[in-house]
């Protein structure tokens, strides 16, 4: 079994997470814990709620129900309310009524230290590859309008582009830093989506689907990459994935969705045992 840790490594903890659409409960009463410095994977099947759980995480959407914690702090509080209240069908609906509804939204959330890419790779494709990571830094600018206006944030300015430039070497694209973005190929769209994430200064990378549409080769340089991410800027990383090389390769620890329910979590190793696992997405090897 993997070892157990005290909250005070726990980078995000959801607790009874639901997210209910009119009658459609897309995530019913999830819990989960990432720890610091660890690679934690979100698997299922299609349609199993792994998105919309990104969603509740990252401030795109309100969840109908439970708690969000990011370094123990709340980013994310509900319980059903109004015609929910009657409509709701997950688990635990009156577990957080009295507390006071959290929400913020993703920018602030953004700024709190949690970035996200895209399972759809979402760059500004009219912009270069330069641009879109300059972009990502100005999250942390400390300059105004009127400092922009009298050129008072020279200084500034000049570190966010060395910023940009310095990721751009990092993830192998400093040779296309004037290409635009939609001139890239695939993967390397996906890896400047990542630097731009990176110039955030997150301490946790949310990553949904980075192998989509990668061939092997392209897959195991991709896990190489995020190791090497992870370990050079102390991050903690959650992703989502469908490439189960990937996924036992480099993951710390499982979870598993279906059907907007958690079955099962573990290492790899017990992942990959577990018969209900099996029966719901891995299946079974044919001989």
């Amino acid at each position: 079994m993997s070892e157990q840790k005290n909250h005070d490594t726990s980078v995000l903890r959801l607790r009874d997470i639901t997210m209910q659409f009119g009658g459609v409960v897309a995530i019913n009463n999830l819990s989960l814990e990432v720890n610091q410095g660890e690679i934690v994977a979100l698997i299922g099947p299609n349609g199993a709620g792994k998105t919309t759980a990104f969603n509740c995480i990252t401030g795109v959407y309100e969840p109908t129900n439970g708690e969000v914690y990011f370094h123990g702090k709340p980013i994310a509080v509900n319980h059903p309310q109004g015609k929910m209240a009657k409509q709701y069908a997950g688990i635990n609906g009156d577990a957080y009524r009295g507390k006071k509804p959290v929400v913020y939204s993703p920018d602030k959330i953004t700024k709190m230290g949690i970035a996200r890419t895209f399972q759809n790779i979402r760059l500004f494709k009219s912009q270069t590859a330069f641009e879109n990571v300059l972009i990502g830094t100005h999250l942390r600018r400390t300059s105004n309008l009127f400092t922009a206006a009298f050129r008072l944030n020279a200084k500034e300015e000049k570190a966010m582009r060395e910023k940009a430039a310095a990721l751009l070497e990092i993830v192998g694209l400093s040779g296309e830093a004037d290409e635009l973005a939609v001139s890239l190929p695939y993967g390397k769209q996906r890896r400047l989506e990542i630097a731009r994430a990176l110039a955030t200064e997150p301490s946790l990378l949310l990553l949904d689907e980075p192998a989509a549409g990668m061939n092997p080769q392209e897959t195991d340089e991709l896990g190489e990459f995020i190791v090497d991410i992870k370990n050079r800027f102390n991050l903690t990383v959650f992703m989502i994935e469908h490439h189960m090389n990937l996924v036992m390769d480099i993951s710390d620890r499982i979870y598993v969705l279906d059907f907007g329910k958690q079955i099962a979590e573990g290492t790899p190793e017990e992942i990959q045992k577990n018969p209900d696992v099996i029966a719901a997405y891995l299946g079974v090897e044919e001989e």
